[in-house]
C-alpha cells in the first residue's frame, strides 16, 4: 500500500479548474510589433485597452514598433569609459604634468 495520501499531487488552496469557477476571460486582441532585426512579437492585450507605441523585443531586446516597414532604430550604446578617459576629458596634458610635478616634489621633500 502506498503512502495513503488522498490529496497527492495537489497543493493547499487549489480549487476546481475551469471557466465556470473562475468566470469568463476578457476578450483579447493580438498586436504585432517589429524590431530593427525584423523579429515579430505578438503580445495580447484586452479589447479596448491602450496599446503602447513601442514594445521590447523578447529575442534581441531592441525596441519594436507597430510599423513593419519602419521599425524603431536600435538604441545607440556608448562604449565603456575608464576613469582615466573621464579625467582626460576634464583636464589638459599640461594640467596633468603640473599635478605630477607637484606630487613628485612633495615625495622628494619628505625624504
Amino acid at each position: 500500500m502506498a503512502g495513503g495520501n488522498a490529496i497527492r499531487g495537489s497543493r493547499v488552496g487549489a480549487g476546481p479548474m475551469g471557466e465556470a469557477e473562475r468566470g469568463d476571460t476578457a476578450a483579447r486582441q493580438r498586436i504585432s510589433f517589429w524590431c530593427a532585426n525584423r523579429h515579430e512579437t505578438q503580445p495580447s492585450f484586452a479589447e479596448g485597452a491602450a496599446v503602447p507605441e513601442f514594445w521590447d523585443c523578447p529575442r534581441c531586446g531592441f525596441p519594436a514598433g507597430r510599423d513593419e516597414a519602419n521599425p524603431p532604430a536600435p538604441p545607440r550604446t556608448e562604449p565603456y569609459k575608464t576613469h582615466l578617459a573621464y579625467v582626460r576629458e576634464r583636464r589638459k596634458d599640461e594640467d596633468g604634468e603640473a599635478i605630477l610635478a607637484e606630487a613628485l616634489a612633495k615625495l622628494r621633500g619628505a625624504r
